[in-house]
């Protein structure tokens, strides 16, 4: 399955659905195949996303700290939850300022 947010303010965002689920996890959202995201809502789901961004990037930290200390090497995930989920951070960011609802589903 496929996630393809839209909004009236960007070009539409595809997701895989490991990636969706995901994403609408971060935000307290139940996976489904149809959502809105409201303008309203939108700078609240953009600190949501930052603040999951943090602390998987200092989890990571943590781990290869305490990796380091035993001698081994920590290795990274090849695509960070940053880098996953900052198009729809800058999906939200624009839909905000138009003033539009991020979709999906329909």
């Amino acid at each position: 399955m496929l996630y393809k947010f839209k909004s009236g303010a960007t070009a539409d965002l595809v997701m895989l659905e490991p990636a969706g689920h995901r994403l609408l996890e971060v935000l307290g959202r139940e996976p489904s195949d149809k959502g809105i995201f409201e303008s309203a809502d939108l700078p609240d789901l953009m600190r949501q996303l930052e603040r999951a961004i943090e602390q998987e990037e200092a989890m990571l930290d943590e781990a290869q700290r305490q990796a380091q200390g035993k001698g081994q090497t920590l290795v990274r995930p090849e695509v960070s939850l940053r880098q996953r989920l900052w198009p729809m951070r800058e999906m939200m960011r624009r839909s905000h300022a138009q003033g539009q609802p991020i979709v999906w589903g329909v």
